[in-house]
């Protein structure tokens, strides 16, 4: 596992964010300002040896689980001892690989199994929904080695093979209509049932986050969204718009 961080001594408040498979520190970084600390879990290849700064205390911490992340939140989070004020899951659920709640388990074993530059390539585009949207964010795509996509993947897919039930709080989950790299109807049926946790529903691809200048604004934005999906598509598409 690769950490990436970033940090200022006078800020207060801090992100920690779990990316998803095959991302590296080039699709976060442009979410960063100087208000606050940030650490980047990423490249889930190794049980390897968690790398963390010596801890501040802050006034908040944000936990942002994205993709596969949600996964690896929920795994690594006891290990690193960070205790987050308010989580927030993003366009991936507990339960990565499954039928009804993930991603469905032959799609998942046939991105494992059939990994090129070619098949990458298209993953990354499904991930940012469209080809111009692809080719607007060309600073962001992840600068990964298909040896390291694999290896990170097998290791993903074997330790979700071997998980627990979940059991980590998410405050919200936020989760793309357009999604497609995650099932929108799977992701929607998980945090469905989790009554304890606030439901945003945005027509939004999988890779949702060019549309805000930065964290803070991402954060900022799901904690003021007070509009439950039955109050009408149409009222949070506006929303969106505005941005």
């Amino acid at each position: 596992m690769k950490t990436y961080i970033r940090r200022f001594e006078r800020n207060d408040q801090l992100v920690v964010f779990y990316g998803g498979w095959g991302t590296d520190e080039n699709v976060f970084t442009p979410l960063c300002n100087d208000d606050f600390d940030f650490i980047l879990f990423y490249n889930y290849s190794a049980d390897e040896a968690l790398v963390l700064p010596e801890m501040k205390v802050y006034r908040k911490i944000t936990l942002i689980g994205w993709s596969l992340g949600v996964w690896a939140a929920e795994y690594l989070s006891l290990k690193t001892g960070i205790k987050p004020n308010l989580t927030i899951a993003v366009n991936g659920t507990p339960v990565p690989a499954d039928d009804q709640y993930g991603i469905p388990l032959k799609i998942f074993e046939g991105t494992l199994n059939n990994m090129t530059e070619e098949n990458m390539e298209k993953f990354y585009l499904r991930m940012f929904g469209d080809k111009r949207t692809y080719r607007m964010n060309a600073d962001r795509i992840p600068h990964r080695s298909i040896k390291s996509l694999n290896d990170e993947l097998r290791w993903l897919y074997n330790r979700i093979m071997e998980q627990t039930e979940p059991g980590f709080r998410w405050d919200y989950a936020v989760s793309s209509e357009i999604d497609r790299v995650f099932p929108s109807e799977n992701v929607n049926s998980y945090w469905k049932k989790e009554k304890s946790t606030r439901h945003i529903v945005l027509p939004l691809p999988h890779y949702l986050f060019n549309r805000w200048n930065s964290f803070s604004e991402f954060i900022n934005f799901v904690e003021q969204f007070r509009k439950k999906r039955a109050t009408g598509r149409k009222k949070e598409e506006t929303v969106i718009k505005d941005l």
